[in-house]
């Protein structure tokens, strides 16, 4: 009998035990048998004295665990995590040595995994050819990684890692990692096996492994970006300013330590906008306008190299300082490059976005707690915009308070500089923050910090931002509310050739805001500004949803393609729920959505099921 006691939410690894310093990972990619094996050798650090046992990875809801004690071998038979679709994982555990008092212990544990690629975790679909990408994040990046490799899945405990992995020839195998070469796998003529060392201590939720029919081009000196043939052009010019955001990162935050920065543009079943694995981001082939002018996601996964990945939450209750302080640099980095006025702008945009996850959870829900309590807690249905949202709005309170964004963004760099390669609370957090500033210790006692940290709702302070480029788009907003029939003659596509792309989207945003437009306004808007070409997914996207809500029928099977042909979770739930929500389709919705459902991530097709009421 042993007793599993959780030390961290989302996590039963017993990382007060011991604590994984380096993983050596051997993959075999099979396509034929769809199945994932696996062998890993872990190098621990034991912290206790009489350590006889090991929780390496686990599922609050199925109990994953492996344990090693008594110097026996162990056969367990383990039940997949309860929301995945995948066949029963099992485990072949041999302990092999482990010492009895604190110090380094090296012991290699073969560890044999067999899965089908069609997890909560590894999601596999046809392109062409075969594409499978790993998806240890999920929606809070808490926990996955244990469904992929024997591990300590808290945040909390940081290791390198060297991965050998054998796929057929014809594709290409890409990690989380710098490149080390490759060579014909000895063992079969038809395969090949790519090699991947990762020198910088990282959590287990960035391990990442792809593999695909990819190629790449080079966008600069430490960048290349990666795609499926048909796209890699289109991609190499619309994330050409990537090496220009790097740098600009550097001059705020430090320099980048991971040695390469490549791009992967995704399938369009991917259901984030990015996801900031060092070395290897993954981004959403949504942001391919042709215009470049949603490339900024990248800069917030570039952001992700100081605060996320070089400095990291120690557990799941502190997420805001990965994701607060990446959208703060990520803000700063548009100020350089463009202006003060875009950061400004962005940041309105920022408490919109608040607004609407504090309104879906409920203005009282303890899950917008910026710190909030994940005890019993799925990860997965508690993320929302709160953590990058109300997280920046503390910041920008701040900086405000403090001095500015110069002074401010210094204390940022110091605290990355002096937490760096490891992990932090928020109470650590604030602790170097009055520490910083000594000298100005009466203004931060000011601050009602009960009311930030642990009180559900909106932030307590409304930021005070610049409306310079806000005010072109609530102008023709209110143009178009307050418009009656024999004012829709007033408009033309002169009114949007004045807006650029975030002021367009803002100009949407608005309008999704106020009641719904009448029928005939949003024909007119069709008619003079052609919206239903635009080919920008953030402008599409919000337009679809204007014309849903005007009832516009012939809007409806628009909407439910956009929902289907990519599955992004910003566009896709939103977009059935309004389709859903228009009665005389709410049937559309349903069918639609069960006929697509194996087309999606698994999350995403969970998340849309609740939102269409569909139990099972």
């Amino acid at each position: 009998n042993i007793e599993v006691i959780p030390f961290y939410p989302s996590s039963f690894s017993t990382v007060s035990k011991c604590a994984t310093k380096h993983l050596n990972l051997i993959y075999h990619v099979d396509f034929d048998k769809r199945v994932l094996k696996g062998k890993v050798a872990l190098t621990l650090e034991v912290l206790e004295d009489k350590f006889s046992s090991l929780v390496q990875f686990s599922s609050a809801s199925a109990k994953l665990s492996l344990f090693y004690c008594h110097q026996s071998p162990f056969l367990i038979s383990l039940q997949p995590h309860s929301m995945c679709t995948c066949e029963d994982l099992w485990v072949e555990c041999r302990f092999l040595e482990i010492l009895s008092f604190p110090g380094f212990l090296q012991s290699w544990f073969s560890i044999y995994e067999q899965t089908t690629l069609h997890l909560k975790l590894l999601y596999i679909f046809f392109v062409c050819l075969f594409f499978i990408y790993s998806n240890c994040f999920c929606l809070q990046q808490a926990t996955h990684c244990r469904s992929m490799i024997p591990c300590q899945d808290s945040p909390s405990v940081k290791h390198t890692y060297y991965a050998q992995v054998s796929v057929p020839k014809e594709l290409v195998a890409l990690m989380s990692a710098l490149h080390d070469g490759q060579v014909p796998d000895p063992s079969d003529s038809s395969r090949v096996i790519y090699r991947f060392r990762q020198p910088v201590p990282m959590p287990s939720y960035l391990i990442a492994i792809v593999v695909g029919a990819v190629e790449s081009r080079e966008i600069g000196p430490r960048s290349r970006v990666w795609s499926e043939k048909e796209n890699v052009d289109e991609a190499a010019f619309e994330f050409s300013e990537t090496e220009t955001m790097l740098k600009t990162a550097e001059s705020l935050a430090g320099p980048y330590v991971w040695g390469q920065y490549d791009l992967l543009v995704m399938p369009p079943s991917f259901p984030y906008g990015g996801m900031e694995n060092p070395c290897l981001t993954f981004v959403t082939p949504t942001v391919l306008a042709g215009d470049k002018s949603l490339a900024g996601v990248i800069a917030h996964e570039i952001s992700h190299s100081w605060t996320g990945n070089l400095v990291t939450n120690r557990n799941w209750e502190h997420f805001w300082l990965n994701e607060g302080h990446t959208v703060y640099i990520e803000r700063m980095i548009a100020r350089c490059m463009e202006s003060e006025h875009l950061r400004q702008f962005k940041g309105i945009g920022g408490w919109k976005e608040l607004q609407e996850s504090v309104n879906q959870f409920g203005a009282n829900n303890v899950l917008t707690n910026l710190v909030p309590n994940l005890h019993e807690v799925d990860t997965d249905e508690a993320f929302s915009s709160v953590p990058y949202e109300k997280g920046f709005a503390l910041l920008y309170h701040l900086e405000e308070l403090l001095g500015g964004p110069e002074v401010f963004m210094g204390f940022v760099k110091s605290y990355i500089q002096l937490f760096a390669y490891g992990t932090v609370t928020t109470e650590e957090w604030k602790n170097y923050l009055f520490t910083y500033f000594k000298d100005k210790v009466d203004i931060l006692n000011k601050v009602d910090w009960n009311a930030w940290m642990h009180t559900p709702g909106m932030a307590p302070v409304k930021p005070k931002y610049d409306t310079t480029m806000a005010d072109a788009c609530t102008a023709l907003c209110q143009r178009w509310v307050k418009a009656k029939e024999e004012d829709l003659a007033s408009f033309t596509e002169e009114d949007v050739k004045k807006l650029n792309s975030p002021q367009l989207i803002e100009f949407m945003a608005l309008l999704l805001q106020e009641e719904p437009l009448p029928l005939s306004h949003v024909k007119k808007m069709q008619e003079v500004y052609q919206l239903n070409s635009v080919k920008n997914a953030e402008v599409r996207f919000r337009w679809l949803r204007i014309c849903v809500r005007a009832h516009w029928e012939e809007a409806v099977p628009l909407a439910l393609k956009m929902a289907t042909e990519q599955g992004r979770m910003k566009f896709t739930r939103p977009l059935f729920k309004e389709v859903y929500n228009f009665s005389k389709y709410s049937d559309k919705a349903l069918n639609t959505f069960k006929e697509n459902r194996g087309a999606l991530h698994p999350v995403t097709a969970m998340l849309v099921a609740k939102d269409l009421k569909i139990n099972g």
